[in-house]
Protein backbone atom coordinates (compact mmCIF):
# COMPACT_ATOMS: atom_id res chain seq x y z
CA UNK A 1 0.00 0.00 0.00
CA UNK A 2 0.77 3.47 -1.39
CA UNK A 3 0.19 6.38 1.10
CA UNK A 4 0.65 9.99 0.62
CA UNK A 5 -0.70 14.17 0.97
CA UNK A 6 -1.59 15.44 -1.67
CA UNK A 7 -2.45 19.33 -1.91
CA UNK A 8 -0.77 23.06 -1.22
CA UNK A 9 1.75 23.64 1.63
CA UNK A 10 -0.10 23.42 5.23
CA UNK A 11 -3.27 22.16 3.32
CA UNK A 12 -2.47 18.53 2.34
CA UNK A 13 -5.14 15.76 2.09
CA UNK A 14 -4.55 12.29 2.64
CA UNK A 15 -4.17 9.84 -0.08
CA UNK A 16 -3.81 6.28 -1.27
CA UNK A 17 -2.19 5.20 -4.50
CA UNK A 18 -4.29 2.84 -6.54
CA UNK A 19 -2.98 0.12 -8.64
CA UNK A 20 -2.91 2.76 -12.17
CA UNK A 21 -0.99 5.16 -9.88
CA UNK A 22 -3.74 7.70 -9.21
CA UNK A 23 -4.26 9.22 -5.79
CA UNK A 24 -7.24 8.32 -4.39
CA UNK A 25 -8.92 10.59 -1.84
CA UNK A 26 -9.00 9.00 1.54
CA UNK A 27 -10.09 12.27 3.87
CA UNK A 28 -14.04 10.56 3.92
CA UNK A 29 -12.22 7.97 5.78
CA UNK A 30 -9.69 9.82 7.72
CA UNK A 31 -7.96 13.09 8.62
CA UNK A 32 -4.53 12.85 7.93
CA UNK A 33 -2.16 10.35 7.90
CA UNK A 34 -1.03 10.93 11.47
CA UNK A 35 0.82 8.50 14.13
CA UNK A 36 -2.47 6.86 14.94
CA UNK A 37 -2.66 5.82 11.39
CA UNK A 38 0.92 4.26 11.03
CA UNK A 39 0.12 1.56 13.65
CA UNK A 40 -0.41 -1.81 12.95
CA UNK A 41 -4.15 -1.34 13.26
CA UNK A 42 -4.52 1.97 11.61
CA UNK A 43 -2.83 0.19 8.72
CA UNK A 44 -4.96 -2.75 8.52
CA UNK A 45 -7.63 -0.79 8.03
CA UNK A 46 -6.81 1.27 5.34
CA UNK A 47 -5.35 -2.15 4.12
CA UNK A 48 -9.26 -3.36 3.75
CA UNK A 49 -10.35 -0.49 1.90
CA UNK A 50 -11.21 -0.85 -1.76
CA UNK A 51 -9.56 1.52 -3.72
CA UNK A 52 -11.91 1.40 -6.36
CA UNK A 53 -14.17 3.13 -3.22
CA UNK A 54 -12.82 6.65 -3.27
CA UNK A 55 -12.93 9.64 -5.34
CA UNK A 56 -9.92 9.45 -8.01
CA UNK A 57 -8.02 12.69 -7.49
CA UNK A 58 -7.76 14.61 -11.02
CA UNK A 59 -4.94 16.09 -12.28
CA UNK A 60 -1.37 16.38 -10.90
CA UNK A 61 -1.42 17.57 -7.37
CA UNK A 62 2.20 18.43 -5.44
CA UNK A 63 2.75 15.57 -2.95
CA UNK A 64 3.64 16.68 0.43
CA UNK A 65 5.12 14.81 3.03
CA UNK A 66 3.95 11.84 3.33
CA UNK A 67 3.18 11.93 6.83
CA UNK A 68 1.72 14.53 9.02
CA UNK A 69 3.63 16.45 11.93
CA UNK A 70 7.01 14.48 11.71
CA UNK A 71 8.27 14.71 15.69
CA UNK A 72 11.81 13.88 14.70
CA UNK A 73 14.31 13.57 11.95
CA UNK A 74 17.42 11.35 12.84
CA UNK A 75 20.17 10.61 10.16
CA UNK A 76 22.97 8.40 10.00
CA UNK A 77 26.08 8.94 8.39
CA UNK A 78 28.61 7.06 6.74
CA UNK A 79 26.57 4.68 6.40
CA UNK A 80 28.13 2.79 2.98
CA UNK A 81 31.66 1.92 3.19
CA UNK A 82 32.36 3.42 -0.66
CA UNK A 83 30.37 6.80 0.61
CA UNK A 84 32.87 7.11 4.13
CA UNK A 85 35.82 6.62 1.67
CA UNK A 86 35.15 8.70 -1.13
CA UNK A 87 35.04 11.72 2.10
CA UNK A 88 38.38 10.33 3.64
CA UNK A 89 36.55 9.46 6.96
CA UNK A 90 36.62 6.01 8.21
CA UNK A 91 33.87 3.36 8.09
CA UNK A 92 32.02 3.73 11.50
CA UNK A 93 31.90 1.03 14.65
CA UNK A 94 28.81 2.19 15.74
CA UNK A 95 26.40 3.90 13.78
CA UNK A 96 26.80 7.94 13.23
CA UNK A 97 23.66 9.83 14.28
CA UNK A 98 22.54 13.43 13.52
CA UNK A 99 19.43 15.07 13.82
CA UNK A 100 17.41 17.52 11.08
CA UNK A 101 15.52 19.95 11.98
CA UNK A 102 11.68 19.10 10.58
CA UNK A 103 11.19 22.39 9.48
CA UNK A 104 13.50 21.29 6.35
CA UNK A 105 11.43 18.70 5.98
CA UNK A 106 9.60 18.92 2.46
CA UNK A 107 7.21 17.24 -0.37
CA UNK A 108 9.33 15.05 -2.88
CA UNK A 109 9.15 17.80 -5.79
CA UNK A 110 9.27 20.83 -3.62
CA UNK A 111 11.85 23.55 -4.84
CA UNK A 112 15.45 23.11 -3.44
CA UNK A 113 16.37 26.81 -1.54
CA UNK A 114 20.13 27.34 -1.44
CA UNK A 115 20.68 29.04 1.65
CA UNK A 116 22.14 32.24 2.01
CA UNK A 117 26.03 32.41 1.11
CA UNK A 118 26.02 28.92 0.39
CA UNK A 119 28.65 27.33 -1.94
CA UNK A 120 28.59 24.17 -0.89
CA UNK A 121 24.97 22.78 -1.07
CA UNK A 122 25.16 18.81 -1.97
CA UNK A 123 22.88 15.81 -2.49
CA UNK A 124 22.62 12.37 -0.79
CA UNK A 125 20.14 9.57 -1.72
CA UNK A 126 18.78 8.01 0.64
CA UNK A 127 16.27 5.48 2.09
CA UNK A 128 13.50 6.64 4.59
CA UNK A 129 12.30 4.42 7.52
CA UNK A 130 8.98 5.90 8.74
CA UNK A 131 8.24 4.73 12.44
CA UNK A 132 4.87 3.04 13.06
CA UNK A 133 4.60 2.15 16.89
CA UNK A 134 6.21 3.54 20.14
CA UNK A 135 9.68 2.08 20.13
CA UNK A 136 11.67 1.61 23.42
CA UNK A 137 15.28 -0.68 23.09
CA UNK A 138 13.38 -3.34 20.63
CA UNK A 139 15.58 -6.06 19.56
CA UNK A 140 17.05 -6.70 15.78
CA UNK A 141 14.75 -9.11 15.52
CA UNK A 142 11.99 -7.52 16.12
CA UNK A 143 12.93 -3.96 15.10
CA UNK A 144 10.88 -4.15 11.91
CA UNK A 145 7.65 -5.01 13.54
CA UNK A 146 7.92 -1.46 14.55
CA UNK A 147 8.59 0.04 10.79
CA UNK A 148 5.53 1.54 9.44
CA UNK A 149 6.99 1.99 5.65
CA UNK A 150 9.89 3.30 3.51
CA UNK A 151 10.31 6.44 1.07
CA UNK A 152 12.99 8.38 -1.02
CA UNK A 153 14.68 11.00 1.18
CA UNK A 154 17.63 13.27 -0.25
CA UNK A 155 19.63 14.57 2.53
CA UNK A 156 20.67 17.55 1.61
CA UNK A 157 23.35 19.41 2.98
CA UNK A 158 25.68 22.04 2.71
CA UNK A 159 29.16 20.91 3.40
CA UNK A 160 30.72 24.19 4.24
CA UNK A 161 28.33 24.93 7.29
CA UNK A 162 28.87 21.24 8.13
CA UNK A 163 32.55 20.78 8.50
CA UNK A 164 33.83 24.18 8.68
CA UNK A 165 31.50 25.99 10.96
CA UNK A 166 32.37 24.16 13.44
CA UNK A 167 30.12 22.09 16.15
CA UNK A 168 27.77 19.49 14.76
CA UNK A 169 26.87 18.58 11.46
CA UNK A 170 23.02 19.95 12.30
CA UNK A 171 24.00 23.26 11.06
CA UNK A 172 24.87 21.94 7.06
CA UNK A 173 21.59 19.51 7.40
CA UNK A 174 18.48 21.71 8.48
CA UNK A 175 18.73 24.35 5.80
CA UNK A 176 14.90 25.10 4.43
CA UNK A 177 13.78 22.43 1.94
CA UNK A 178 17.13 20.38 2.80
CA UNK A 179 14.92 17.38 3.46
CA UNK A 180 12.56 16.07 0.97
CA UNK A 181 10.44 12.75 1.58
CA UNK A 182 8.18 10.84 -0.45
CA UNK A 183 6.53 11.00 -2.75
CA UNK A 184 4.54 8.62 -1.05
CA UNK A 185 5.15 6.02 2.29
CA UNK A 186 5.20 2.16 0.66
CA UNK A 187 4.20 0.00 4.12
CA UNK A 188 6.21 -2.25 5.12
CA UNK A 189 4.55 -5.42 3.63
CA UNK A 190 5.20 -4.36 0.23
CA UNK A 191 8.77 -3.87 0.93
CA UNK A 192 10.01 -7.72 1.95
CA UNK A 193 13.85 -6.86 2.17
CA UNK A 194 14.80 -3.03 2.45
CA UNK A 195 18.52 -4.42 2.25
CA UNK A 196 18.14 -4.90 -1.08
CA UNK A 197 17.03 -1.73 -2.84
CA UNK A 198 18.71 0.06 -5.82
CA UNK A 199 19.01 3.77 -5.27
CA UNK A 200 19.87 6.32 -7.69
CA UNK A 201 20.54 10.45 -8.29
CA UNK A 202 20.97 12.76 -10.98
CA UNK A 203 21.82 16.16 -11.34
CA UNK A 204 21.09 17.72 -14.64
CA UNK A 205 20.76 14.32 -16.47
CA UNK A 206 24.12 13.03 -15.48
CA UNK A 207 23.62 10.26 -12.65
CA UNK A 208 26.41 11.02 -9.61
CA UNK A 209 24.97 7.98 -7.30
CA UNK A 210 24.04 4.46 -8.14
CA UNK A 211 23.93 1.91 -5.21
CA UNK A 212 22.00 -0.44 -3.30
CA UNK A 213 20.85 -1.17 0.61
CA UNK A 214 22.38 -4.61 0.57
CA UNK A 215 26.03 -2.06 1.28
CA UNK A 216 24.56 -0.58 3.63
CA UNK A 217 27.57 -0.71 7.16
CA UNK A 218 24.31 -1.09 9.48
CA UNK A 219 21.00 -2.16 8.59
CA UNK A 220 17.74 -0.80 8.92
CA UNK A 221 16.82 -3.15 11.69
CA UNK A 222 20.44 -2.82 13.32
CA UNK A 223 19.74 0.84 13.20
CA UNK A 224 16.18 0.52 14.66
CA UNK A 225 17.05 -1.16 17.30
CA UNK A 226 20.71 1.23 18.33
CA UNK A 227 18.72 4.07 18.13
CA UNK A 228 15.94 2.74 19.99
CA UNK A 229 18.57 1.96 23.02
CA UNK A 230 18.96 5.72 23.34
CA UNK A 231 15.29 7.83 22.75
CA UNK A 232 12.37 6.54 22.28
CA UNK A 233 11.26 6.79 18.53
CA UNK A 234 7.57 7.59 18.10
CA UNK A 235 4.98 7.04 15.37
CA UNK A 236 6.01 9.00 12.39
CA UNK A 237 9.49 9.49 13.68
CA UNK A 238 11.76 9.28 10.09
CA UNK A 239 15.23 7.53 10.14
CA UNK A 240 17.49 8.54 7.07
CA UNK A 241 19.65 5.90 6.55
CA UNK A 242 22.78 6.82 4.93
CA UNK A 243 23.69 7.72 1.54
CA UNK A 244 26.35 5.61 -0.95
CA UNK A 245 28.89 7.25 -3.03
CA UNK A 246 28.19 10.15 -5.45
CA UNK A 247 28.12 12.89 -3.32
CA UNK A 248 29.36 16.16 -4.49
CA UNK A 249 31.90 16.58 -1.44
CA UNK A 250 33.56 13.27 -3.36
CA UNK A 251 33.69 14.34 -6.30
CA UNK A 252 37.09 15.57 -7.98
CA UNK A 253 36.91 18.52 -8.30
CA UNK A 254 33.89 18.81 -5.68
CA UNK A 255 30.77 19.61 -7.43
CA UNK A 256 27.96 21.22 -6.27
CA UNK A 257 24.33 22.72 -6.50
CA UNK A 258 23.92 25.87 -8.41
CA UNK A 259 21.02 27.82 -9.20
CA UNK A 260 18.99 26.47 -11.83
CA UNK A 261 20.13 22.56 -11.64
CA UNK A 262 17.54 19.72 -11.63
CA UNK A 263 17.56 16.87 -9.10
CA UNK A 264 16.48 13.34 -9.57
CA UNK A 265 16.19 10.47 -7.09
CA UNK A 266 14.36 7.41 -6.76
CA UNK A 267 14.62 3.95 -4.93
CA UNK A 268 13.22 0.93 -6.59
CA UNK A 269 9.42 0.44 -5.97
CA UNK A 270 9.90 3.93 -3.44
CA UNK A 271 8.94 6.20 -6.33
CA UNK A 272 11.02 8.90 -7.87
CA UNK A 273 11.37 12.77 -6.60
CA UNK A 274 12.54 15.57 -9.28
CA UNK A 275 13.66 19.24 -7.22
CA UNK A 276 14.60 22.78 -9.72
CA UNK A 277 17.12 24.42 -7.26
CA UNK A 278 16.70 28.05 -6.93
CA UNK A 279 19.00 30.97 -5.35
CA UNK A 280 18.03 32.14 -1.81
CA UNK A 281 16.14 35.61 -2.35
CA UNK A 282 14.06 37.44 0.52
CA UNK A 283 10.83 35.89 -0.10
CA UNK A 284 12.83 32.89 0.98
CA UNK A 285 13.96 34.60 4.33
Amino acid sequence: MKLCRYGKPGAEKPGLIDGDGAIRDLSGVIADITANVLGHGGLRRLAALDPASLPRVEGSPRYGVPVAHVGKMLCVGMNYADHAAETNAPVPEQPVLFMKATTAIGGANDTVVIPRGSVKTDWEVELGVIIGEVTRDVSVERALDHVAGYAVVNDLSEREFQLEHGGQWVKGKSCDTFGPIGPWLVTRDEVPDPQNLSLWLEVNGHRYQNGNTRTMVFGVAALVSYISRYMTLMPGDVISTGTPAGVGLGLKPPTYLKPGDVIELGIDGLGRQRQDVVAHSASHA
